[in-house]
């Protein structure tokens, strides 16, 4: 520690939150997001800024089973410059149920219903700036409607075993999170017996 260096605050408990909040400065706000820079003060005392990325939906997405097959999306994303295979998935607005929605982006992207839905896995999906929520849900007793995908999705659709997307995913030719997420909680349940 040199002279520079202030003594670091005590926590009460190593879980408690370490950052004084001094106040925030909204910078965006839309129908999707609020993007604020919070004023702190970090452990040492000294200040901090914090860019927060707030969403206003939860993330919502379906894994939907077929015996030993789930069924993954295509289409390109813009923010990663690449096309991209995941789980059906969307957003829930304030207010609504993530189950009523991830129903809808499920007949919505691939024209699949399901029987039962249970929840599979519940993430947040960077945590380092943004408070975003995901869940996605198991879908079983699948049966094939029509789809209808929104006027920006171009979509494919296939059906890929969990032993090859759990390959895929190890080979970094799958990166979305919530689909590598789901894709190793269906390789553990079907290890331990439990699909």
């Amino acid at each position: 520690m040199t002279d520079k260096t202030p003594p670091r605050r005590k926590l009460d408990h190593p879980e408690d939150n370490p950052w004084i909040f001094r106040g925030k400065r909204e910078v965006f706000d839309n129908w999707l997001v609020n993007l604020s820079l919070h004023d702190l003060t970090n452990l040492s005392g000294n200040p901090a800024e914090y860019v927060w990325v707030e969403f206003k939906n939860r993330a919502v997405g379906v894994a939907a089973l077929d015996g030993d097959h789930v069924w993954l999306v295509g289409q390109y994303r813009y923010t990663i410059g690449q096309y991209s295979w995941e789980l059906p998935e969307g957003g829930c607005p304030p207010g609504k149920d993530t189950l009523d929605a991830a129903k809808w982006e499920l007949a919505e992207e691939t024209g699949l219903r399901a029987k039962t839905y249970a929840p599979l896995v519940e993430l947040h999906t960077s945590n380092g700036i943004t408070d975003e929520y995901a869940i996605v849900y198991l879908a079983t007793g699948l049966s094939q409607g029509e789809a209808a995908p929104e006027e920006n999705e171009e979509l494919q659709t296939r059906k890929i075993s969990i032993d090859d997307l759990v390959a895929e995913i190890d080979a970094g030719k799958i990166t979305d999170a919530m689909t590598v997420a789901a894709g190793y909680k269906l390789a553990l349940m079907k290890a331990k017996g439990a699909l």
